[in-house]
């Protein structure tokens, strides 16, 4: 196998689906010299097989709102692979989703899922609508809409869908209150549920909570800790949020954090009382981060992102896919910072993340393995419902901090046993791609 011609093979078949083609080239070039080592693997084209989703489930989703007025929307899911388990992975809502956005994220899904040793295949779904500006009259009827649709593709072991962008609590109790109805059955079928109706403590806060714990590993392998770092991170939903709680308990602190309007810069680290008032200040439209100044009288630096800071220890972008380009990243390098954490689903372009990559006074962390904590504990989820229990929040942290540990350590020595030093972008990609494919090759053509 060849990466390049991989590579041009599918941008001839799928042009028009730039993230897609971006998240397979990253992977495909870091496994090439694995790959080759496995010529069975060859012999039944496992790589093209890997890289193309089992099945796309594209439907229309029509919904009335609070006017009579009657919208149309596309939904989808994105079914990659279940080599290792049931498909597995979010469900999102925003005026950006399109084929290209979820086939990228179900791809990636595929190989965090593998990552947490959890038995969970890779998926993604979600709609062009969005959630912001409606009653919540609408959003349920939306939902149940999509869902009248989509219940005919999941199921506990065949695909447990969560949340994501656009989707929270609410929007999964609509999405499974529906489900119920029609399915007339009670089961594990989407994750992120309620507590009182199958959720799993933490799980809000989960990726944010994994991503810090990752962290923790890369500090402790650089003979470092985590006592008195200063963060700066995009975005503050739930995984942003669960960065900053974790941080403060652990000893460090979020001192600068990006919105859509521009970056706060507080030296005193988002703690205590200022945690309460993000989930406040998120909760509204538009979601913007200036209140936060206004209240606390710090900075704020409208229209700009806070990559290039030098008074920070860590950059973790959290926010959304291509956050940081290559302007951006000449900045951070430039800025002297030794730890660059990825959290969100593929925030760095591809010659971003090559550049940085090539610093040696950096560690660069991928957000495959950093922030599969969110999909680990989606994971515990279902294992509770299977169960027909309730762990305790101490319970689920534990394990949550286990399998960050787990990730970061099979990374690490992947990249290690293929002479490539503490690559741990590549390491993950090696450690999760590997998995994945002695099952797809033992279990044969399919």
């Amino acid at each position: 196998m060849k990466a390049t011609e991989v590579i041009d093979d599918l941008r001839r078949r799928f042009p028009n689906e730039p993230e897609y083609l971006q998240a397979v080239e990253e992977v495909v070039t870091s496994i090439e010299d694995v790959y080759n080592e496995h010529p069975e693997f060859e012999r039944y084209n496992l790589i093209e097989r890997l890289c193309l989703p089992d099945r796309i489930i594209s439907f229309r989703v029509s919904w009335v709102d609070d006017k009579g007025q009657v919208h149309n929307n596309m939904g989808y899911r994105i079914q990659h692979n279940n080599a290792i388990g049931p498909y597995k992975g979010g469900i999102r809502f925003h005026a950006s989703v399109n084929q290209s956005i979820l086939k990228f994220l179900a791809f990636e899904q595929t190989f965090k899922n593998s990552l947490t040793t959890l038995p969970m295949g890779g998926g993604k779904g979600g709609s062009d609508f969005s959630p912001k500006g409606k009653s919540d009259m609408e959003v349920m009827r939306f939902c149940q809409a999509f869902m009248t649709e989509l219940y005919r593709h999941i199921g506990p072991d065949e695909d447990v869908p969560a949340g994501d962008i656009g989707v929270g609590g609410r929007e999964i109790g609509y999405l499974y209150g529906q489900y119920k109805r029609i399915r007339n059955c009670y089961e594990g079928v989407l994750t992120g549920k309620g507590m009182s109706y199958g959720g799993s403590l933490i799980r809000p806060e989960a990726t944010g909570y994994g991503a810090v714990y990752y962290l923790q590993e890369v500090l402790k392998h650089e003979n470092d800790t985590i006592e008195g770092k200063r963060l700066a991170i995009s975005g503050y939903g739930n995984v942003g949020w669960g960065i900053m709680k974790k941080a403060a308990e652990l000893g460090a602190k979020v001192t600068y954090f990006a919105g859509p309007d521009g970056y706060i810069h507080d030296p005193d680290g988002v703690t205590g009382e200022k945690l309460d008032y993000i989930l406040e200040m998120r909760a509204k439209d538009p979601m913007h981060c200036k209140p936060y100044a206004d209240k606390y009288g710090v900075e704020f630096v409208a229209g700009e992102k806070c990559w290039g800071v030098k008074d920070v220890d860590v950059y973790m972008p959290a926010a959304t896919q291509n956050d940081v380009r290559m302007e951006s990243a000449e900045k951070i390098a430039a800025s002297g910072v030794k730890y660059y954490i990825e959290v969100a689903n593929m925030p760095t372009t591809n010659d971003a993340l090559n550049f940085l990559r090539g610093q040696k006074h950096m560690v660069v962390a991928p957000s495959k393995a950093v922030n599969a904590g969110g999909v680990g504990v989606s994971g515990l989820e279902m294992s509770q419902n299977s169960e027909r229990l309730s762990w305790t929040a101490e319970e689920v942290d534990a394990q949550l901090h286990k399998m960050m540990k787990n990730i970061h350590k099979v990374s690490a020595e992947a990249a290690e046993e293929y002479g490539l030093g503490y690559d741990l972008v590549a390491g993950a990609n090696i450690a999760g791609f590997k998995k994945v494919a002695e099952a797809m090759y033992e279990q044969g053509v399919f």
